[in-house]
């Protein structure tokens, strides 16, 4: 089941475009999103309720192994954004390949970078390249009591990963 919230890059930048013309805020929240659990949920709900169009950038599969080994994501790229896009804060879901998301930011200039708790304001990587145009960056979502690198140490032990 493909959703239509799901877009390349193209399709993003038109739909950004023409949701900016209607005088929409738009808002960036990115990362691997393997194994969706509560604290994605939280983040993803804390991001929209900044008040604006949601888009939420999915690290490619490559990505995630280069972030975070051999053995990841989990899950696929193109199932990660499908689960993605079926939550109702979201309103557009994009697959990218680099390690950051600087040139997406590049490509749409969000209003707003939407990060976890595990940043602060002065962490957040792409910060330089928001404030390039005048950007920012706002922390949402939960404490970061939760990860999927900590589920699955906890629930399948060292030897499954």
């Amino acid at each position: 089941m493909e959703s239509d919230k799901i877009m390349g890059r193209e399709e993003l930048h038109a739909y950004v475009e023409q949701w900016r013309r209607a005088g929409e805020r738009i808002i960036l929240a990115n990362g691997n999103f393997d194994l969706l659990h509560v604290g994605h949920v939280r983040y993803l709900h804390g991001a929209k309720a900044l008040g604006g169009r949601l888009v939420v950038a999915i690290n490619s599969d490559d990505s995630v192994r280069a972030l975070k080994g051999e053995g990841r994501p989990i899950m696929p790229a193109g199932e990660r954004a499908e689960i993605v896009a079926a939550l109702g804060d979201v309103d557009a879901v994009v697959i990218f390949a680099e390690r950051d998301v600087r040139a997406l930011i590049r490509e749409i200039r969000p209003d707003i970078q939407a990060k976890g708790t595990d940043y602060t304001a002065e962490t957040v990587p792409e910060r330089d390249t928001l404030a390039e145009y005048g950007g920012r960056v706002e922390i949402v979502g939960d404490s970061k009591d939760h990860s999927t690198s900590e589920i699955i140490r906890s629930r399948l032990g060292p030897r499954q990963q």
